[in-house]
């Protein structure tokens, strides 16, 4: 990059491209440039994003009916496509201290999401990794006849529940 592209007379070097080189030069430039902004914008985002949770965290949930970790999003950013949908939960299951009911459509578990879901391995996948550790869901449940509520629950995969499974409950693929 930082090579002349003069001999000492001042006249363009003959052992070389110099065209090529300047070209390759701008281009480097111009994609170190992009990284720059790039880099910068991811980190505005991210302290937004922190900044966030810190409010989140800070204010106490209002509604009694949301005691079991279940947080309304209300966050205003594009909805994920749902990929799955609970088809039933099993009493006193993890996935029912955690707040998931049948005909909830998630949305994200964990970094599952419906571009990467692998036709549910990647769920599965995620549940067996974080066995006895915390996975943030998203879901949407039917709520009236034409709307949807959105929620951010938190599911703890275990075994010693007393059922089947590390979830207790029945997801089918959309």
């Amino acid at each position: 990059m930082n090579t002349s592209l003069l001999t000492n007379d001042g006249f363009p070097r003959a052992d070389i491209d110099v065209a090529q080189i300047r070209t390759t030069r701008a281009r480097i430039i111009r994609l170190r440039n992009d990284y720059t902004a790039l880099m910068t914008r991811i980190e505005k985002f991210l302290h937004d994003h922190f900044a966030s949770l810190d409010e989140n965290e800070s204010a106490p949930v209002a509604s009694s009916s949301n005691s079991q970790g279940i947080l309304l999003d209300s966050v205003s950013t594009p909805l994920d496509p749902p990929f799955a949908k609970i088809n039933t939960v099993a009493a006193g299951s993890p996935a029912e201290s955690a707040g998931l009911k049948p005909g909830d459509e998630i949305r994200n578990f964990g970094y599952v999401n419906r571009a990467n879901h692998d036709n549910l391995r990647k769920v599965a996948e995620c549940v067996q990794g974080n066995e006895g550790n915390n996975v943030f869901i998203k879901v949407s449940r039917p709520d009236g006849v034409a709307e949807r509520q959105e929620l951010r629950l938190t599911l703890t995969p275990r075994k010693d529940w007393g059922g089947r499974g590390l979830l207790g409950c029945h997801i089918l693929p959309l």
